[in-house]
């Protein structure tokens, strides 16, 4: 087995693991009687909605930071080639 494959099959497990994970958390969790010791499992329902939007924020802020990093380095790129070409 490659190191791609064991990768890719370490990250299936790992989303698959978290999905269930979150399923059981958020949609199975609330229809248990609040004395089940499946509660003690899982932290308080409101980081269900905390820890994806906090998760979500972080990701368009990365995506954000990423494409302005890109079109700084662009424009940099653009400026030199514009001085380049005026010099000669």
């Amino acid at each position: 087995m490659s190191s791609t494959n064991l990768l890719g099959l370490l990250l299936l497990l790992a989303a698959s693991t978290i999905f269930t994970y979150y399923t059981i958390w958020a949609l199975f969790l609330p229809f248990l009687p609040a004395s089940s010791p499946l509660h003690a499992c899982f932290p308080a329902r409101e980081w269900a909605v905390r820890i994806p939007v906090a998760l979500l924020l972080a990701g368009i802020a990365a995506i954000g930071g990423f494409v302005g990093l890109v079109l700084v380095k662009e424009g940099k790129k653009k400026r030199a080639q514009a001085t380049a070409a005026k010099s000669k």
